[in-house]
């Protein structure tokens, strides 16, 4: 299979929410969204980061993006965020849950969660869940959730995963978790869509390895300069750029014959190049464990998606 950019068709008319736009994945597929001449909106926790990406996006495609303050690792923040964009519009074609963190030291959310699971997964469970009337109300919608090739790393998750305390935390371990539990959400959300008929497609991602802020963010939280330039200079040689890491999420978000479930990769060992259908492991395919996640982030966010088309 070729794919590149190029063949992403116009988009005139639909509009995109892109979580952690301000640099990296996130913005790359902002930016290409733009200048297939969506509407995008561009969600970040910082205001003065989200401003400075809407100007720079705006001067390279042409069409400036909207700014929404949102942070997933505060389910206030993430309430606020999904009225706003409700109240802004009646329609919402694409919502890509990009945001992540990647092994930072130990810490929680607001709302007491293990900060990875709380951010990279319970968040967006939350915001989709918020946004899911709109996205029924708009035909043709689809959610692409963004999780990685380190889910392949752990072989289940369990509820305590959720508030995980600092004794016994390992940072990889809980990264891959969380980037299973965004597998598992991203098919059950899928399974439950096509059970209820609804027309929404629930897709995945991956970006392989990708020169991103990412990769150094978690020693910049622990204090650590210098392996924060490490992890950057070792990105800088060995990984693919952020642009062509965006190319799986662009392709899981236009593909116009995309298959509802299909969770996309680069297509060279799942660690660059082009992008093509890969498989999720075992673990992620469970629908069993699914369900419990589902249950378990009904309980912990308040917040039931419910896959009824709103009159």
């Amino acid at each position: 299979m070729t794919w590149s950019t190029a063949d992403i068709p116009d988009l005139t008319g639909r509009r995109a929410l892109v979580t952690g736009a301000t640099s990296g994945l996130g913005y790359e597929t902002a930016l290409e969204l733009l200048r297939h001449r969506a509407d995008v909106v561009i969600a970040a926790r910082n205001p003065v980061k989200a401003a400075e990406a809407a100007r720079t996006l705006t001067a390279k495609s042409g069409k400036e993006p909207v700014v929404l303050e949102l942070d997933l690792a505060d389910l206030a923040s993430v309430a606020r965020a999904a009225d706003e964009v409700t109240k802004a519009d009646d329609r919402l074609d694409l919502l890509i849950n990009n945001a992540g963190v990647m092994a930072p030291p130990y810490r929680q959310t607001i709302d007491g969660f293990e900060l990875q699971l709380g951010t990279n997964h319970l968040g967006h469970f939350a915001l989709t869940g918020r946004l899911l009337p709109l996205l029924l109300r708009t035909p043709g919608s689809r959610v692409v959730t963004v999780s990685s090739f380190m889910h392949r790393t752990v072989t289940g998750i369990a509820e305590e995963d959720l508030r995980r305390p600092a004794a016994g935390y390992r940072k990889w371990e809980a990264y891959g978790k969380s980037k299973l539990a965004n597998l598992l959400f991203m098919l059950e959300l899928d399974r439950r869509a096509r059970a209820a008929g609804v027309d929404l497609m629930s897709v995945g991602a991956h970006p392989g390895y990708a020169a991103t802020h990412l990769q150094a963010a978690g020693p910049e939280l622990a204090g650590r300069a210098l392996q924060a330039r490490v992890w950057g200079t070792a990105s800088r040689l060995i990984a693919q750029s952020a642009a062509a890491g965006a190319w799986p999420s662009l392709y899981a978000a236009t593909y116009a014959d995309l298959r509802p479930g299909s969770f996309v990769g680069p297509s060279f060992l799942e660690y660059r190049g082009i992008p093509k259908i890969v498989l999720p492991t075992r673990t992620a395919q469970d629908p069993e464990l699914a369900r419990r996640l589902w249950d378990w982030s009904v309980e912990a966010t308040g917040i039931g998606p419910a896959l009824t088309v709103p009159k």
